[in-house]
């Protein structure tokens, strides 16, 4: 009885030292387990006297279930214990701001695009699309670019590998011009449309990137001249950059597709004595347009004798880097947040 009442005090003093599942386990089987040594005093009831066996199967039977109960209090003391710990380690501090989602904003160019988008339908003008993957005809020969014309060599272009011919005849789009002519095709003059979006040329630094934009505007009809296309640009060019005292002129200049043809030069919007932006001369070259060459027309089936129209055409980054005042194209490109979070 005496070593029984020592060896359950020793075991429950024990299990109540312990902190960790493993360990307490262990002590478990001690004490427990088939070779444990309250197990073996049960098998050595059998050298007692019938006198005394009773008894001490009951008074063992007793030390087993009081450890079993110390054992199971146990595992939860050290399961709350380990829940505690972890709650403070994983402690939630509800004064503090939430982190909340990042706001999204649109790019710099796709702002540009929208603006330009904007001002040209408050006048009238209808948005097209096409294919960027381009025939030759669509690119250059209805553009009065015939085959070995010299202003091909102005491109740059990205030819497609057909596979199938010794001549490539697809392209990626060296303007949205051939947006036009697609236009044409389908739509019946009098119309008025401007083809914004993706055009490549082989070509990278400061200022060109293999990949731009650019917004290509046509209008044909009875009556279009040259001094509506001045008036329309000029009104155009003031509205974007928001300065109606915006200065403004045409050079003389030459495109295979229009003719006459000239380049839009508008006051420098950085300086207004001249700097390096301009070159020092106070002025900026934004675009190119004319009117629309009689070829041209003929190629869409367009009476070039009842009908006139104006073309222009010009770079999406280019205007975006002058009302942004940015001096190198490709941080457009180059996907830095701290870049285009200026913007929004």
């Amino acid at each position: 009885m005496t070593d029984l009442d020592l060896l359950l005090s020793e075991a429950v003093d024990l299990f109540n030292r312990i902190d960790d599942t493993a360990e307490l386990e262990q002590a478990k089987a001690r004490y427990l387990g088939r070779h444990g040594e309250l197990t073996n005093l049960l098998k050595g009831l059998g050298k007692l006297s019938p006198e005394d066996r009773p008894a001490m199967g009951s008074r063992i039977n007793q030390a087993k279930e009081t450890l079993e109960a110390t054992l199971n209090a146990r595992r939860e003391a050290i399961q709350e214990k380990k829940l505690e710990e972890r709650l403070i380690e994983e402690a939630l501090d509800v004064t503090l701001p939430g982190r909340g989602l990042g706001m999204g904003g649109l790019h710099p160019i796709t702002a540009t695009l929208d603006r330009i988008e904007s001002l040209f339908h408050s006048i009238g003008f209808t948005v097209a699309s096409g294919p960027e993957i381009e025939t030759d005809f669509y690119n250059f020969t209805a553009l009065n670019i015939p085959e070995n014309h010299p202003a091909r060599a102005m491109h740059d272009t990205f030819y497609v590998d057909d596979g199938n011919s010794s001549k490539n005849e697809h392209l990626l789009r060296t303007h949205t011009s051939p947006v036009q002519i697609r236009y044409m095709q389908t739509m019946p003059p009098p119309l008025k449309v401007i083809a914004p979006g993706r055009v490549y040329r082989r070509d990278s630094d400061l200022t060109h990137t293999p990949m731009f934009h650019q917004v290509e505007g046509l209008w044909i009809d009875e009556n279009a001249n040259f001094s509506a296309l001045k008036g329309v640009l000029a009104d155009f060019m003031q509205q974007f950059f928001e300065r109606e005292d915006l200065r403004v002129r045409f050079r003389a200049s030459f495109f295979p597709f229009t003719e006459p043809s000239a380049e839009m030069d508008i006051g420098c919007v950085m300086c207004k004595d001249g700097c390096r932006v301009c070159g020092y001369t106070g002025w900026l070259e934004v675009l190119g347009c004319g009117m629309v060459h009689p070829n041209v027309l003929k190629h869409v089936d367009v009476d070039n004798e009842k009908y006139i129209g104006f073309a222009f055409g010009l770079g999406v980054e280019r205007l975006a880097m002058l009302r942004y005042g940015v001096n190198d194209l490709r941080l457009f490109f180059e996907n830095d947040l701290r870049f285009l979070k200026q913007f929004n």
